[in-house]
């Protein structure tokens, strides 16, 4: 007999994302010890050494709950006796907001994600990993669409998460969270559940325990593959669109690399679409963490460009100012005033998902 139909599932789209990789990489996969990430490292476990790879774990401690630590270093023992090699653990800082009250502060989910990430980042690196596996599913990519949705994000938002971004593999993205739960159990694994999965009080939980369950009453089965495939659909557009902000901005930048800042002359001709993203681009380049920076803020910024009447900044997220000067897009940073931020390039910017 072949492996539980779950486990089959999960094996098989982990081997699809490794296909990428060249033997002996070394894959961390980040785990909670929720199911998705525990179905996730067993799959990793085993489908990585048959594809010439070595897996290892990575479990980041939040410290936002009594007893984390000792969570931790039961995910880390149920790593190591799946095989994976190494298995590191991190313990992060999880800032609150400012006592300024600057703006820039994500709020909790934010803050966890941003400095979650900064972790793996730092992990990646020092265990000279190629590739870290995520275990968002396609019920994340759902809450994720609806939320961007809901906050009026854009079509970058809604368009979800990459199955790949960087080093950051998602494999489980087509994978429903009742088939990583189906998985644990096929295989003896035992995993926890994150009590702020049920906390009101968190956007994300709304979505998944109100929202989606009134969604799919309205409409019908098959609400969260429909917002996963328009994330992918989304997401084609939205590369193309970053792709020639990003050469429209080099073309710019090179004609006016003399000066300082952003020309709004040649921004102002440029379509909005193209213009927004360079512009939002221009911002992440300045010191706006982009957790915080908003489209009201890329608004503001596109209203120096083509709505200009005589006012002379914006103030953005992290302490970023931007002025029209002279014809001219200049961003600040209050850490350094009067310094020009001239950088460019239409970067793509990820909404990573919670937490399982």
């Amino acid at each position: 007999m072949g492996p539980h139909p779950a486990v089959a599932a999960v094996r098989h789209a982990v081997r699809r994302s490794l296909a990428s990789l060249s033997p002996d990489d070394l894959v961390l996969v980040a785990c909670s010890g929720g199911p998705d990430s525990l179905a996730l490292a067993a799959a990793a476990a085993f489908e990585a050494p048959r594809a010439g790879l070595r897996a290892g774990g990575i479990i980041v401690d939040h410290g936002l709950q009594p007893g984390s630590a000792e969570l931790a270093v039961r995910v880390a023992a149920a790593l190591t006796g799946l095989g994976l090699d190494p298995v590191l653990l991190t313990a992060v800082a999880v800032p609150g907001p400012e006592p300024d009250g600057n703006g820039s502060y994500p709020g909790p989910e934010g803050a966890a994600r941003a400095a979650r990430y900064a972790a793996l980042d730092d992990a990646a690196v020092s265990a000279h990993a190629t590739a870290v596996l995520l275990g968002h599913t396609l019920d994340d990519q759902a809450e994720t669409v609806l939320l961007g949705l809901a906050r009026g994000s854009g079509a970058r938002s809604l368009a979800g998460m990459a199955e790949r971004h960087g080093k950051y593999l998602r494999p489980l993205l087509e994978l429903r969270r009742a088939q990583t739960r189906a998985a644990c159990a096929a295989l003896g694994l035992e995993p926890w559940d994150d009590p702020q999965n049920q906390d009101p009080a968190f956007a994300r939980v709304r979505v998944r325990h109100q929202l989606m369950l009134a969604l799919e009453s309205a409409l019908g089965p098959g609400t969260a593959e429909a917002l996963a495939r328009t994330a992918r659909l989304l997401r084609a557009d939205a590369d193309v669109l970053d792709d020639l902000a990003a050469a429209e901005a080099a073309r710019i930048l090179a004609a006016d690399s003399a000066s300082a800042g952003w020309p709004t002359a040649a921004l102002s001709i440029l379509p909005a679409a193209i213009r927004h993203r360079i512009l939002r681009a221009a911002a992440l380049d300045a010191g706006c963490p982009p957790g915080a920076l908003a489209e009201r803020h890329i608004s503001s910024l596109d209203e120096l460009v083509v709505d200009w009447h005589g006012q002379r900044w914006t103030d953005l997220p992290g302490g970023v100012r931007c002025q029209r000067r002279y014809g001219r897009l200049l961003f600040t940073t209050a850490e350094v005033p009067g310094v020009a931020s001239s950088a460019g390039g239409a970067s793509r910017s990820e909404e990573p998902g919670g937490r399982e």
